[in-house]
């Protein structure tokens, strides 16, 4: 991408704007008796969120490929899963996901109606990550596990199926910090081949500032203050580090960047913040807004069903930056 295109959405007046289907969605979550997830133990509030994804978000579908890989790590190893519209393919990019979930809650199955979405509309392997949670594994055990991951995809392993010319990162909420710290970590030390698209879904930038935003959506839209802290508290990252606030460290010569916020989210302002910061430091970046929508949403297709058009617009925005670059790789080396 040469040119930074920016869309921002319109003014509002004092209350801000929410669209219908997410209002009836808040309406039925807040009307729900029990404990909230802060007041749940890790383990309950991850029954939780699996239990859920049926009932937000709509099938899988069907898929050429879908299969579970093993990725080795220091002392171990961590499961993944390929999701592929095609059952072989010839060398091209493939795109490394990482699930959100507060780095406490989430795993591939509540994330993979997405992940095969976005390997049918992008037509490349999508390979979901299922990297170790909080408070069992705290911080920088999840940071640690996705660039291990990133590297090992780089490497086309035989276990994969797939040859990888390059790779392109993705994640939703903490799988959007991830993907900043992972990217970060590739430009300071490449993998076998590079990033061309970092594409953050509303993503965790900067854990040493408090923004409006998350004043200003505190309770009742989905992600709760008291949810963050609760995650917080679990992960027990450094706030200084880059590892936990990539903001906090260089952003130069990052590759071009794709950026999904949501208007009714408490950490929206981070994900704005990280794009200017971006900006400021010369890389492309081509930044949407979900206008009216929440935290979530690209789990919620079937609870909020105005979601599937921001998932498709967002997925259009990284299919043109995956074509741009690659096409600006062929050029540089039909140069050479």
């Amino acid at each position: 991408m040469t040119d930074t295109t920016i869309e921002r959405p319109a003014q509002t007046d004092s209350e801000p704007f929410v669209r219908p289907d997410v209002r009836n969605f808040l309406d039925y979550l807040n009307s729900i008796p029990g404990p909230k997830m802060h007041q749940q133990t890790p383990s309950e509030a991850r029954a939780v969120f699996y239990a859920m994804k049926d009932i937000a978000d709509p099938p899988v579908g069907v898929l050429a490929t879908i299969r579970d890989v093993a990725i080795p790590i220091d002392g171990g190893s961590i499961a993944a899963r390929l999701f592929d519209a095609r059952e072989t393919r010839e060398p091209g990019p493939v795109v490394v996901f990482f699930h959100g979930g507060g780095f406490v809650i989430g795993n591939i199955d509540t994330h993979a109606s997405f992940a095969a979405e976005m390997a049918r509309q992008l037509d490349l392997p999508v390979v979901s990550v299922d990297y170790r949670l909080a408070p069992e594994a705290k911080w920088p055990a999840a940071p640690d596990d996705c660039e291990a991951a990133a590297r090992w995809v780089a490497s086309s392993p035989s276990d994969l199926g797939r040859t990888a010319t390059a790779l392109v990162l993705s994640g939703d909420s903490a799988g959007g910090t991830l993907t900043i710290t992972t990217v970060i970590a590739l430009r300071d030390e490449p993998a076998a081949v590079p990033v061309i698209v970092q594409a953050p879904i509303y993503p965790a930038a900067d854990m040493m500032k408090e923004y409006p935003s998350f004043n200003d959506f505190a309770d009742g839209f989905l992600l709760t203050r008291d949810g963050m802290m609760w995650f917080g508290e679990h992960y027990a990252p450094d706030p200084e580090h880059a590892k936990a606030s990539p903001m906090n460290g260089s952003l130069a010569g990052l590759p071009p960047a794709v950026i999904i916020t949501a208007s009714l989210d408490p950490i929206r302002d981070q994900g704005r913040a990280y794009a200017a910061a971006l900006i400021q430091a010369g890389v492309p970046v081509t930044f949407r807004e979900a206008r009216g929508n929440i935290h979530g949403f690209i789990t919620l297709r079937q609870a909020v069903p105005s979601s599937a058009g921001d998932v498709a617009a967002y997925l259009t925005a990284v299919k043109g930056a995956i074509n741009e670059a690659e096409g600006q790789r062929a050029m540089t080396q039909a140069a050479n």
